[in-house]
């Protein structure tokens, strides 16, 4: 029952940390627009560094799964 739940917490993972950064490059694109207002550029860039940390620690989550469901 173990394995189900990691390989499932394992998708999960995944699927959030793809979300995470489809949302980082878009605000990096924001960012880098120098046509968007520099208040909305700042906040972008806040949101990119953001978005990473969380692709980052589901990125790691989901390895944390893979091995525990294998084991």
């Amino acid at each position: 029952m173990d394995t189900i739940k990691n390989t499932a917490n394992f998708v999960g993972d995944k699927v959030q940390s793809a979300t995470s950064g489809a949302s980082k490059e878009t605000n990096k694109e924001v960012a880098k627009d120098s046509n968007v207002p520099i208040t909305d550029r700042l906040q972008s860039a806040g949101n990119a560094i953001s978005d990473k940390a969380k692709e980052q620690k589901h990125e790691t989550s989901a390895e944390a799964n893979k091995q525990a469901a294998t084991h």
